[in-house]
């Protein structure tokens, strides 16, 4: 009797739980998407004071002049 009790009242909600498991997974999805941009940015920050990536203005063009 009690448990009828307890689920008229308004027990655990299963949607609760499942939203609350949805939560978990997408928090732990992110976290791990957060180490891996973490070490991407490291990686290329190393890159760049190595000198193996070129930055916007390193590299002259010569311009030709435009059609009048």
């Amino acid at each position: 009797m009690a448990k009828a009790i307890l689920g008229y009242v308004g027990g655990p909600d299963p949607r609760l739980f499942e939203e609350a498991r949805r939560l978990r997974v997408r928090v732990r999805d992110l976290e791990a998407q957060i180490l891996r941009l973490q070490a991407e940015n490291d990686s290329l920050v190393t890159a760049l004071h190595e000198g193996e990536v070129l930055t916007v203005g390193e590299t002259e063009t010569k311009r030709e002049p435009a059609l009048t």
